[in-house]
């Protein structure tokens, strides 16, 4: 059972969060100084800092909750699953689930943009693709795991999890720049974009 004292310390992660996230998406991530997060709280730096290393740490809190969604989604799959279409299915049932899960800390609403302020700030981009990189090294060894091969041998897991990985990027981009930018919207658009991959790694792209 929670103390008060782990209620209220919280209480006051919670609302920096959002505060950083309000604050970012409206005046911009490198036009926010940790000073403003706090004083839109009403604490002090100091305080900023026990419960967020940085303003990248702040920014990428929630990304990291569906990182390890996805992550627990692929493990929770059927052994005799092939592996993309394990992943398939894992991306799927995770959109559908993240909802409650975000809503712990902020509103979907804000997640979102805060996912399309990540795409369109380049540092904050530049740092998603390296969470990226080892968030797929951390699937390809669940892969090999649930498979029963050795990824340091087999390139089969990092294969697939990079094609599936970069459906993914090639998605996050184009709904990003959409106006649609709710969880429906990016789900639908994984399912057709992962739909065309076998057509477009072995189909004949040329018409006539």
């Amino acid at each position: 059972m929670e103390t008060l004292r782990e209620r209220k310390k919280q209480r006051t992660r919670d609302m920096l969060l959002r505060s950083a996230l309000e604050l970012f998406v409206t005046q911009g991530y490198e036009h926010t100084t940790v000073d403003e997060i706090a004083a839109a709280v009403d604490v002090s730096q100091r305080t900023f800092f026990r419960y967020f290393a940085s303003k990248e740490d702040v920014a990428f809190f929630v990304p990291r909750l569906t990182e390890e969604h996805y992550a627990e989604a692929v493990r929770r799959r059927p052994p005799e699953e092939p592996p993309l279409e394990a992943l398939r299915r894992s991306i799927m049932d995770s959109w559908d689930t993240i909802e409650e899960a975000i809503e712990r800390y902020v509103p979907v609403e804000l997640f979102l943009r805060t996912y399309k302020m990540i795409e369109a700030t380049p540092a904050l981009f530049a740092a998603h693709l390296r969470r990226q990189a080892e968030t797929e090294e951390e699937i390809a060894r669940i892969v090999a795991g649930r498979e029963g091969v050795d990824p340091d041998t087999d390139p089969r897991p990092r294969l697939v999890v990079a094609v599936f990985g970069a459906v993914i990027r090639v998605t996050e981009r184009h709904w990003s720049v959409g106006a649609d930018f709710s969880i429906t919207a990016i789900r639908e658009l994984t399912a057709s974009y992962l739909d065309q991959v076998g057509p477009a790694l072995t189909g004949n792209w040329r018409e006539g």
